[in-house]
């Protein structure tokens, strides 16, 4: 028997729990790269360093906020200059939990110290939110993202990257 929805995230929302967060970055757009646990680097197509991918990457593509406990502190809508000061602030944080909400399942990251990150698509589609395992000393690695209103679980081998903007920053 498939395991549902359910069952998929919650392998990756218990293997997240207590994990810090090593690195924000930001890819393409207002897309955003979570990098929880160790650090690898990496390096890009044209041979320059790229950004260091963790244990676990969450990748939240657009419509995302950062929330404090009583206040929105910057969102994908927010000025940009702003989110490099507020992704720094969330480095080293530990995750507490990791939950979804809503009818279609958007994502919510809660770090020690009262921060939130949330992932609320506003478009047609699908939520747009993806966790990257990449702990695995296989030759591949897995990841959940939701498909027709429902988290699914892929897999592929470790030459298949998330595609990134190779003129991301780092944070």
């Amino acid at each position: 028997m498939l395991p549902t929805s359910l069952e998929v995230f919650e392998k990756y929302r218990s293997a997240l729990l207590s994990k810090p967060l090593s690195a924000v970055w930001r890819g393409h757009g207002s897309a955003i790269f979570l990098e929880f646990g160790n650090l690898s680097p990496q390096v890009r197509r044209d041979g320059t360093a790229g950004n260091s991918q963790g244990d676990f990457t969450v990748m939240i593509e657009w419509s995302w906020r950062i929330e404090s406990q009583d206040a929105i502190l910057c969102g994908s809508w927010s000025d940009e200059e702003g989110w490099e000061e507020i992704f720094k602030s969330l480095v080293s944080r530990e995750v507490q939990e990791v939950s979804i909400h809503g009818r279609l399942p958007e994502l919510l990251i809660a770090l020690t110290g009262g921060l939130y990150v949330a992932s609320f698509m506003t478009a047609e589609g699908q939520p747009e939110w993806t966790i990257f395992d990449r702990r695995s000393e296989q030759r591949k690695f897995g990841w959940v993202e939701v498909r027709d209103g429902k988290i699914c679980e892929i897999w592929e081998t470790k030459s298949v990257a998330a595609a990134t903007d190779p003129d991301s920053k780092i944070t």
